[in-house]
């Protein structure tokens, strides 16, 4: 079941993308959906933060006080790894949907198939993100974790620790060499090895200046000299194609 959240401060915008929503369901009975409404970035934001997100965003951009772009920013600083679809009347945004890795961007009036082919896409995207999973075994049992949630991993001790979206797990000890434990991670080209004992996720990853990596939680790394120019070209051939689904 697809869980959507639509966001427009024009209660008739609303109303009006409420209705595609609707009918783009009621299209795709199979998928099933539950949707919530929203009159504001800093509405949306506050159900995010106390009862958790959403599966799809669907966020005009043009909106009082806290903008679709800002929201979407938040949104991704609180580790919601949703789809954003952007409505709006203006193109001067589509760069900066970009930076918030907006799903789509389409201009209003919404034509409904466009809108539902947006939606199909969306869709198969979550699917595939929701199949692509590691195991880790912890002091606990197995522990299974989206690769999505994952933003960083490093080898702390003798174990190897999962930096995620929802808290961090440790492993068990290890007892191979860390690249070696990482392989199931690195088998995903959205991963990426920098030094010796440190995996970084490019989907969390929203700039890299020099040395100093900028993670979509606020947080700063550190990648070593050598590793740098390497790493940002990769990051950035990573994004290029996600852009164009290569």
């Amino acid at each position: 079941m697809l869980r959507i959240a639509i966001c427009d401060d024009d209660e008739q915008q609303l109303r009006q993308t409420e209705n595609l929503v609707s009918a783009y369901l009621r299209a795709r009975p199979g998928a099933g959906g539950q949707v919530e409404s929203f009159g504001s970035g800093g509405a949306l934001l506050a159900r995010a933060e106390a009862a958790g997100g959403f599966d799809l965003y669907v966020l005009d951009i043009l909106m009082p006080e806290l903008s679709g772009i800002d929201t979407g920013r938040r949104l991704r600083a609180l580790g919601e790894g949703g789809e954003i679809v952007y409505l709006t009347a203006s193109n001067e945004f589509a760069a900066d949907s970009y930076d918030v890795r907006a799903f789509f961007y389409l201009l209003k009036p919404v034509q409904a198939d466009k809108f539902f082919r947006v939606l199909d896409g969306a869709a198969e995207n979550l699917a595939r993100r929701r199949g692509s999973c590691v195991v880790v075994p912890t002091a606990e049992g197995p522990r299974r974790i989206p690769l999505e949630r994952i933003r960083y991993v490093e080898r702390v001790g003798r174990c190897m620790r999962y930096y995620c979206t929802d808290g961090t797990v440790d492993s068990h000890t290890i007892r191979s060499p860390f690249r070696e434990m990482a392989a199931p991670l690195l088998a995903h080209r959205r991963f990426c090895l920098c030094g010796a004992s440190f995996v970084l996720n490019f989907q969390h990853v929203t700039g890299v200046n020099g040395q100093t990596v900028l993670l979509d939680d606020g947080r700063t790394m550190t990648l070593p000299r050598r590793a740098a120019a390497e790493f940002k070209r990769a990051w950035g051939s990573y994004w290029l194609e996600e852009e164009h689904g290569l």
